[in-house]
């Protein structure tokens, strides 16, 4: 990478956190300096986990990785980049279906906001992962333990407790 530090930003709504995103996160710390996990909040999805229950979790999860860090934001990602003068984004790829989307993310980002992606294909034991599939799953009652980590089963498991017995 040369004598240029490099700061990348993981943007997402990591509701949940999946196995997946941690793989994407473990193979990138590799690549850059510095690399921060950026939970935004999606005013389209229906989230399940507030943002500072995200950042809770994913915090845990990152302990002993002294390169990388958590942190919640609001707005469009690029601004967001630009005010942690990053000048990477990290998308994961799971499928062929994603690569057009996030391929016409990153042609606009880079016209708009001159900022890069940077992409790395998740392993293929998570390419058929989301969030939202864990979600349902989980809501089913469904063994999540190969897809995401066991502290974020656990604190699935308790939010679908709660809100079975709030009757929703």
């Amino acid at each position: 990478m040369g004598d240029k530090y490099v700061r990348a930003i993981f943007p997402g709504s990591f509701d949940p956190i999946t196995n997946g995103h941690l793989d994407v996160v473990k193979r990138a710390v590799r690549l850059f300096d510095e690399l921060i996990i950026a939970v935004g909040r999606s005013p389209i999805k229906n989230q399940l986990f507030t943002p500072a229950e995200r950042v809770e979790m994913i915090a845990e999860l990152i302990d002993g990785m002294p390169t990388v860090s958590v942190e919640s934001f609001e707005g469009l990602t690029v601004e967001y980049a630009a005010r942690r003068k990053a000048t990477v984004i990290l998308r994961g790829l799971r499928s062929l279906t994603d690569v057009q989307y996030e391929f016409q993310l990153a042609m606009t980002n880079r016209a708009v906001a001159g900022i890069e992606t940077v992409f790395i294909m998740t392993s293929e034991q998570y390419g058929f992962t989301s969030s939202t599939l864990i979600r349902e799953i989980a809501s089913l009652g469904g063994d999540l333990s190969n897809l995401i980590p066991a502290g974020v089963q656990r604190r699935l498991e308790g939010r679908f407790s709660q809100l079975r017995h709030q009757g929703k």
